[in-house]
């Protein structure tokens, strides 16, 4: 399968990015900035769906974690082999797409229970996600241009020539 020359795994890259950096911690980011511009009820609902999403996030993590962490770290592993060492370039795009969410996804982890752990309300909250979401838009670009520049090696030195 020829992955990197398919316009589809580009939009579902980008789809994927743009998701990841709306929904931060389970809320969508726009609420965030409808809290900081009116409070009052935006606030609370902001507050309200931050904490549900964290008390989720955090009870999976402690309910499932080492599964999921065993379970990712196989299938991180098995992709990384097949796209690289044996050249599957299915594998590698899909390790490319997979590997930075998988960091978000920690991250997101952390960051919950740090959110849950000191109760932010109100700026504090804003304020932690603001930060959340651009570390999470910081490996999006760091983990479009990877996976561009190598599509594009790929492109070039395999597809031009056969």
């Amino acid at each position: 399968m020829r992955s990197f020359s398919n316009l589809w795994y580009w939009i579902a890259l980008a789809v994927a990015w743009s998701i990841a950096s709306h929904w931060v911690l389970g809320v969508p980011y726009d609420l965030v900035h409808r809290a900081a511009r009116h409070e009052g009820q935006a606030q609370e609902d902001l507050e309200a769906i931050a904490r549900v999403s964290c008390n989720r996030l955090l009870s999976l993590s402690e309910q499932s974690g080492i599964g999921l962490i065993a379970t990712t770290s196989a299938l991180l592993t098995s992709l990384g082999i097949l796209g690289f060492w044996y050249g599957m370039e299915f594998a590698q795009a899909v390790f490319l797409l997979l590997l930075p969410m998988i960091l978000v996804a920690f991250l997101s982890v952390r960051t919950a229970g740090r959110i849950r752990s000191a109760d932010l309300k109100g700026k504090e909250l804003r304020d932690r996600l603001g930060r959340h979401r651009l570390a999470i838009q910081i490996i999006g670009m760091i983990s479009i241009a990877v996976t561009s520049t190598w599509g594009m090696f790929h492109i070039l030195s395999y597809g031009v020539l056969r």
